[in-house]
């Protein structure tokens, strides 16, 4: 399976009854595994999920820390980024040059890297006081 074939189906299965806004994340973890992600929200809407945390939060359970390859695909009109919460998870677990290919349903694709979508990232060398 492709990555854009695990998100486009995952996305299917997004709980968004209050927006109606059903996202799909798959991403490949260093070991070739696919993992996806939906999004699921919640009534109280800061307690919904992100689709691409649901697809680290499953790579993360089942051992993998390093994602190699990101797909991230919604009905909008635009090829769908990810929120900044999920461009700093992102950042965790894959490396500056790591592809993110963003799209919409209707088959416009684009393709960019987690570095120019979370450029000056934070990280662990910001916490070392040495």
């Amino acid at each position: 399976m492709t990555l854009k074939n695990a998100a486009t189906a995952v996305r299917l299965n997004a709980h968004a009854p209050y927006s109606n806004f059903k996202v799909g994340a798959a991403i490949r973890a260093a070991s070739g595994q696919i993992y996806a992600g939906c999004n699921v929200e919640n009534v109280a809407y800061p307690e919904g999920t992100c689709a691409e945390a649901g697809a680290i939060a499953a790579m993360v359970a089942a051992g993998e820390t390093q994602l190699t390859e990101v797909f991230v695909i919604a009905d909008c009109p635009a090829p769908i980024p990810p929120c900044g919460g999920c461009r700093q998870k992102l950042a965790e677990f894959g490396a500056s040059d790591v592809a993110v290919t963003l799209a919409t349903t209707d088959g416009d694709e684009q393709t960019t890297t987690i570095g120019d979508l979370l450029p000056g990232k934070f990280d662990a060398s910001h916490m070392d006081r040495s």
